[in-house]
């Protein structure tokens, strides 16, 4: 990566603010095409929500509209790790059924996803007991796909960042971008804390901060964050390799030869001033997803409150005074799925925790992404909100934005994932 003191390149084709798996993908692709592109990165590549995932790669529950997102990701995912390794593997995954009514929505929604491309079955309880040996307990089936896996969000990142430079991609860490200037109305450069760039096009993926500095600009993007809290394990052996989302509790292996172990409701939602101003955006998601997302009030109320919304380029803004945002786990979530977890395999009871970490996710009212151009401001682009989704789908966002930008039709898709849905 380029060093503090590298000097900035006078102008470029595309610069990107935001240095994790959505924007280096995205460079990588524009530089690919011929554009000069540079990246700059406030605090270090991939350091916040991109390596703070569960680093599944994952078609099982996508939305109709991220499907075929996914699908793509899972063919460059594969030629990543041909390239480069990236720690992906398909291991497979499987969505394990509790009850009928879990059974039949996980039938409605493979008839449905293998109509548009999906490589997904049902299972039986017996395969399923074949397939998680060693479980004191048995379900009445599971949704499976063996083409989906995991990959490594330590490395991946920076690897991909790795290619992008190779291409010819300038990325500079520890320097945030302030803010825009324009002409007649256009983006027309980037101002960092290091100095002006010129640029024809500028892409907005910087993840939780993107609200931000997008209401810095006069654009109002409706997004929030969540946190999430993720155990490691040391290496072991449970008996099986196959991803599982048991719901009270999630476990995919990890390339290090530990396990990834979480749940679906480990999830919180810290209750900051924007919470209030976007409550008519999101009352209703908060509503259908109340059963996995536990509200917080505490001391980020405040730190929050004391972050100004609107700020000029000519001395320190937000983005400098902190580089990477790293929230405590939610250790009460995590004790309870890995409770369960011992409980359904009891392998993992003489299992060692290396770590515990939280993470910050930016999540829209619909929990799907931007990728468009904001109109209001000829020249920019946004490619943010992945609402958790974004490590997985991170190549294919990446490719796709960067065909977007360059006016190309992009292999997929993105009508769904327009910034005037919100509106």
């Amino acid at each position: 990566m380029n060093q503090e003191e590298s000097r900035l390149p006078k102008s470029v084709d595309v610069a990107i603010i935001g240095g994790g798996i959505i924007g280096v993908s995205a460079a990588r692709a524009l530089a690919a095409a011929g554009q000069r592109v540079a990246v700059f990165e406030k605090g270090s590549v991939g350091a916040e929500q991109s390596c703070r995932n569960w680093g599944w790669v994952r078609t099982l529950g996508r939305t109709p509209e991220e499907l075929p997102l996914a699908l793509r990701a899972n063919t460059l995912w594969e030629e990543l790790q041909r390239t480069v390794d990236v720690g992906f593997s398909r291991n497979g995954l499987l969505y394990l059924q509790r009850t009928d009514a879990e059974a039949a929505e996980h039938a409605a929604w493979c008839k449905q996803a293998n109509a548009l491309g999906a490589d997904a079955r049902l299972l039986s309880t017996a395969e399923v007991s074949r397939m998680t040996p060693g479980a004191t307990r048995s379900w009445k089936g599971a949704l499976y796909s063996q083409m989906d896996g995991v990959a490594n969000p330590l490395v991946a990142s920076r690897k991909i960042a790795d290619l992008a430079q190779d291409a010819g991609v300038e990325i500079f860490e520890q320097c945030a971008v302030r803010g825009l200037q324009r002409n007649a109305g256009r983006v027309s450069a980037v101002v960092t804390e290091r100095g002006e760039v010129r640029a024809q096009a500028v892409l907005v993926a910087a993840g939780v901060w993107s609200r931000l500095f997008c209401g810095n600009e006069g654009v109002d993007f409706p997004q929030l964050k969540v946190r999430g809290s993720v155990i490691r394990t040391e290496p072991m052996d449970a008996g099986f390799t196959v991803g599982l989302n048991g719901q009270d509790f999630t476990c995919c292996k990890r390339p290090d030869g530990g396990y990834t172990v979480s749940r679906l409701a480990s999830t919180l939602a810290d209750v900051v001033p924007d919470s209030f101003r976007l409550i008519g955006k999101f009352w209703r998601a908060w509503m259908e997803n109340r059963m996995f997302i536990r509200v917080n009030f505490g001391k980020r109320f405040f730190e929050e409150a004391m972050i100004p919304r609107s700020f000029g380029v000519n001395g320190p803004t937000p983005f400098e005074k902190c580089r990477v945002l790293d929230p405590k786990p939610h250790d009460r979530m995590l004790r309870g799925a890995w409770a369960e977890l011992q409980q359904v395999f009891p392998s993992f009871r003489t299992a060692r925790i290396a770590q515990t970490w939280g993470g910050y996710m930016d999540v829209t009212p619909d929990a799907m992404p931007v990728i468009a151009p904001l109109t209001s401001v000829p020249g920019l682009y946004l490619s943010s909100g992945f609402s958790g989704h974004g490590f997985g789908i991170g190549p294919a966002a990446g490719e796709a934005t960067a065909d977007l930008i360059l006016g190309n039709t992009p292999k997929v898709d993105l009508a769904p994932f327009n910034f005037e849905r919100f509106a």
